[in-house]
């Protein structure tokens, strides 16, 4: 039997969540030989070059770390490194097939979805958006087409009410952990067996733009909140009103009243911060206006007065 935990696997990831599993593998006893992950880039209004979080983990246990621009052409260096296995999360670029075909084992993703459901750039933001209440972690072969290769086992994570992007994507971090330290040794002994997806289940989640971090007030109050939870801690959805912007990080859902305008403000209160949309309202929890700080619709009201009938655009 193979020693899954002594065969040499390199790690290809960049944000948190991905620095979270590498820690948990390196503190098991795997033996990553390498991590790859996106270029530093510049962060603030300084402008100051910030270690992506995987080369912050990788440095401090003294393994060496590539940061190619594009990975599709430049990709030589890993034959050097003879990988037995290659382990995904939330690296960034597409990889190439001619990467895909070195290791020994092969390469598995760490996917943040219920395959075939959610394949894309952000399933986890998506799950939030639709509102589910069940999501988890798929490790799964990779192949040339994105998150399409066969499954070899799931963790399942409950979605509550009270979870936003911020929370989900702890709770992913640790399914994923739990996911890749059950199943290293079982895939590399060939004990696990790969499940093809259903293809007739296929759903996308792109990537989400700039844009769509404003609040479209024209969709049903439990997308709204939906997209408020998915944007929330960051970068958090916004509005305006009179040209200030103003960031939404939670809210309720208020009542299926449709007594104003789409984006008016119904109520501004001690009874609450309640917005019109399309179909239902929302209640206002938390909220941030320019150049201040995040507080609670009270604080918020106290300083902000006759926004009564106001119009969120």
């Amino acid at each position: 039997m193979v020693n899954g935990k002594r065969i040499n696997i390199v790690f290809m990831g960049t944000p948190d969540i991905s620095a979270y599993v590498l820690e948990a593998m390196i503190k098991d006893g795997f033996n990553i030989v390498a991590v790859i992950a996106q270029p530093d880039k510049p962060q603030g209004r300084n402008g100051k070059i910030i270690k992506v979080p995987t080369k912050v983990v990788a440095e401090a246990y003294n393994i060496p770390v590539f940061q190619p621009v594009k990975i599709r052409k430049e990709y030589e260096f890993v034959n050097d490194l003879k990988p037995d296995l290659i382990v995904t999360l939330a690296y960034g670029q597409i990889i190439p097939q001619g990467l895909l075909d070195i290791p020994t084992y092969g390469c598995v993703n760490l996917h943040g979805s219920l395959l075939p459901k959610y394949r894309g750039a952000a399933p986890i933001q998506y799950a939030l958006i639709n509102n589910e209440k069940e999501t988890g972690m798929t490790l799964m072969e990779m192949t040339k087409e994105m998150d399409a290769g066969g499954i070899y086992d799931v963790e399942k994570v409950v979605i509550e009410d009270k979870d936003n992007s911020t929370s989900l994507f702890v709770k992913m971090a640790e399914a994923a952990k739990i996911l890749i330290l059950r199943d290293v040794e079982p895939l590399v002994n060939g004990e696990l067996k790969k499940v093809e997806q259903d293809v007739t289940k296929v759903t996308f989640c792109p990537t989400i733009k700039p844009e769509e971090e404003k609040i479209n007030f024209n969709l049903d109050c439990d997308t709204v909140l939906g997209w408020i939870k998915a944007l929330s801690d960051h970068p958090g959805a916004y509005f305006f009103i009179d040209g200030v912007k103003f960031k939404v990080f939670s809210a309720t859902k208020y009542s299926e009243s449709n007594s104003g305008e789409v984006g008016q403000i119904v109520k501004a209160d001690k009874n609450g911060l309640v917005l019109q949309c399309k179909n239902g309202q929302i209640s206002i929890l938390e909220i941030q206006k320019e150049g201040k700080k995040r507080m609670d619709y009270r604080s918020f009201l106290n300083g902000n007065q006759n926004l009564l009938n106001k119009i969120a655009q």
